[in-house]
């Protein structure tokens, strides 16, 4: 097992209302109708919750919750941290009490824990593919997310980003400033949209500008912002924009970035590569949760 990541835990307050939305989701309006009728209200059991495939762990805790939330009489052990690289067969916790809620907790932990998992994956995979990149007197690129998160998910598809080595780009529309091409279209110019925004926000919020040419990025760094998002631009372009630029700012590729196409991309000298498929389409992680009487 690799050594985990250095990696903050979440607040219960930001995981345990997503937890409790799911068991509700799951139980409806009569709980676990097949467990309800196979296992008697006394029965006791143990079991683990173990890696079918290698990966990268992240929401272990949360997946956890979701025994003690619906009973906290059942007694949940982690054995391995968030942030970790496991393999196939690992052992990742255990779980021991009474039977019925053991069982009708099992699909919500899992699904949280393979889903976040799995994000933690691909983000680890190629953010290693990153950092392999040689970039003379620079800093290898960093590898961030999106908004493109499942719904009421994004605080938890962000953290796993995070627990698989990459970044996080906003977290909402409250937080940061993103120009993009429709707010251009309807304020008439880059520059009007710029400088609307600069009239409105306080001092404290940083704005990033999406540019398709590099006049477009001429014209963003003549005012001063803060980050760039070069968007879709060939690796020839994003050379040049980055040589443009000259340090005046951050420069963020987006579009285009796949694990083929990675490297290449890292080597133009952008800052940073926003890459959406890391929350919305990462394949789950396979976990598999094992039960046995006591």
């Amino acid at each position: 097992m690799k050594h985990p990541t250095q990696l903050p835990a979440l607040f219960p307050l930001l995981w345990q209302p997503l937890i409790r939305r799911a068991l509700e989701e799951d139980l409806g309006r009569a709980g676990d109708l097949t467990t309800d009728a196979i296992v008697a209200p006394e029965l006791s059991a143990r079991a683990q919750i173990v890696a079918r495939r290698a990966g990268r762990l992240a929401g272990l805790e949360p997946a956890l919750g979701a025994f003690s939330i619906l009973d906290a009489n059942l007694q949940v052990e982690q054995m391995v941290q968030d942030g970790c690289d496991v393999e196939a067969g690992a052992l990742l916790a255990r779980i021991e009490g009474p039977a019925r809620p053991l069982l009708a907790a099992e699909r919500t932990a899992l699904n949280m824990l393979g889903r976040l998992s799995g994000i933690a994956t691909v983000t680890r995979d190629l953010a290693a593919t990153v950092n392999s990149v040689e970039r003379p007197g620079k800093p290898a690129a960093r590898v961030v997310c999106t908004r493109k998160t499942t719904p009421g998910l994004r605080a938890l598809e962000k953290y796993a980003v995070r627990a698989g080595g990459g970044s996080n780009h906003r977290f909402g529309l409250d937080d940061a400033v993103l120009i993009k091409d429709n707010h251009v279209a309807i304020a008439g110019s880059l520059t009007l949209a710029i400088e609307r925004v600069r009239a409105h926000v306080g001092h404290m919020v940083k704005v990033q500008a999406e540019v398709d040419t590099l006049e477009q990025l001429d014209e963003a760094l003549a005012l001063g912002v803060d980050a760039v998002l070069l968007d879709n631009m060939s690796v020839q372009r994003l050379t040049e924009a980055v040589e443009r630029a000259a340090g005046r700012c951050i420069t963020e590729a987006s579009g285009g970035i796949t694990p083929q196409t990675a490297a290449t991309i890292a080597a133009t000298g952008v800052d940073q590569m926003s890459v959406g498929w890391l929350t919305h389409s990462a394949p789950s992680l396979d976990v598999g949760l094992d039960v046995e009487l006591t």
